[in-house]
C-alpha cells in the first residue's frame, strides 16, 4: 500500500509537469524538485531494505546454517556468563570487539554506556535488565565498557553547572547520571585540554556506573557472596587498545591489550 501511494505520487507529479501550461514557472520548478526528492527517497528506502536482506542472508549462510548445534541449543534457552553495558555508538558493538558468540552476553546499550542508580520509578528499563540478568539468568560477570570519542561524554562535559536546560528532551538528563565523573575530572584535571578531560571522563564515568551497580541489592549481594564480578573497561578504537579493570575504581588498567 505504501509503495502504491509513493508510485502514485510520482506519477501524479510527472503528469502535472507534462501539463505545465496551467502551472506557473516557479510552481513547476518546485514540483520538479519535489519529484526528484521523492525519487531519491524511494531509492534510499530500497537500498536500506536490500542491505537488511543481504545482511540476513549472509548471517544465515555463514553462521546459522554452519552452526546447527549451537542454534539448536539456543532454542532451548540462554545461559550467558556476561552482562555487558555498552554505548549505542555504531562504532563500538561489544559482540564485534570482544568476539562474543550468540548466547554468551546479555547486552544493554544506551547513550554513553551508563548505569543509573537503583530507582524503581526512573530508568526502570535498565533496572529490569539488570534484575533479569542477575536473578534469572544468573550471569557471573557484569562489564561496563566506555570508549574513545564518546559523544555522550562530550555532551556531559559540555554542560555548565549554572546553565539553563537545553532543548534536549532526553539526552541531557540521561548523561547527568554520571555528573560525579564530570565534577571529579573538572576539579582534578582542570589543566588538561577539553579533549583530554573527555578521555579521562570516559573512564571515570565507567567507575560511576560500577558504583551505581552496587546500589542494586541483588548485585551487591552477588558481589558480597562472590557469585558475581563487576568490571570496567575502555575501548579505544582510534589506537586499537582495550583496558580492563576490577572494582577498585581506579582508571589505571589492570589489563591492557
Amino acid at each position: 500500500m505504501a509503495t502504491d501511494s509513493y508510485e502514485d505520487a510520482i506519477a501524479g507529479l510527472n503528469q502535472l509537469l507534462r501539463k505545465k501550461s496551467g502551472v506557473g514557472d516557479v510552481a513547476a520548478a518546485k514540483i520538479k524538485q519535489l519529484t526528484s526528492e521523492l525519487e531519491e527517497m524511494g531509492s534510499s528506502k530500497s537500498d536500506a531494505v536490500e542491505r537488511i536482506k543481504s545482511g540476513f542472508i549472509h548471517f544465515k549462510t555463514h553462521n546459522y546454517q554452519k552452526n546447527p548445534d549451537l542454534y539448536d541449543q539456543l532454542a532451548k534457552g540462554q545461559s550467558p556468563k556476561f552482562m555487558v553495558f555498552a554505548c549505542s555508538d555504531s562504532r563500538v558493538c561489544p559482540s564485534h570487539i570482544l568476539n562474543f558468540q550468540p548466547g554468551e552476553a546479555f547486552v544493554v546499550r544506551n547513550i554513553a554506556n551508563m548505569v543509573p542508580p537503583f530507582d524503581q520509578k526512573r530508568h526502570s528499563g535498565v533496572g529490569a535488565a539488570i534484575e533479569y540478568a542477575v536473578i534469572h539468568l544468573k550471569v557471573e560477570n557484569i562489564l561496563v565498557i566506555g570508549h574513545s570519542c564518546c559523544g555522550g561524554i562530550k555532551g556531559l562535559m559540555s554542560i555548565e553547572d549554572d546553565a539553563a536546560p537545553t532543548q534536549s528532551d532526553f539526552i541531557e538528563n540521561w548523561v547527568k547520571i554520571c555528573a560525579p565523573a564530570k565534577n571529579k575530572i573538572k576539579q582534578e584535571l582542570k589543566d588538561l585540554s577539553f579533549d583530554d578531560q573527555c578521555t579521562n571522563c570516559e573512564k571515570e564515568a565507567v567507575n560511576v556506573s560500577l558504583g551505581n551497580l552496587l546500589s542494586y541489592p541483588f548485585v551487591r549481594e552477588g558481589v558480597v557472596k562472590n557469585t558475581l564480578s563487576i568490571r570496567g573497561a575502555h575501548y579505544d578504537f582510534v589506537n586499537g587498545t582495550f583496558e580492563l579493570w576490577e572494582l577498585d575504581f581506579k582508571t589505571s588498567p589492570s589489563f591492557s591489550f
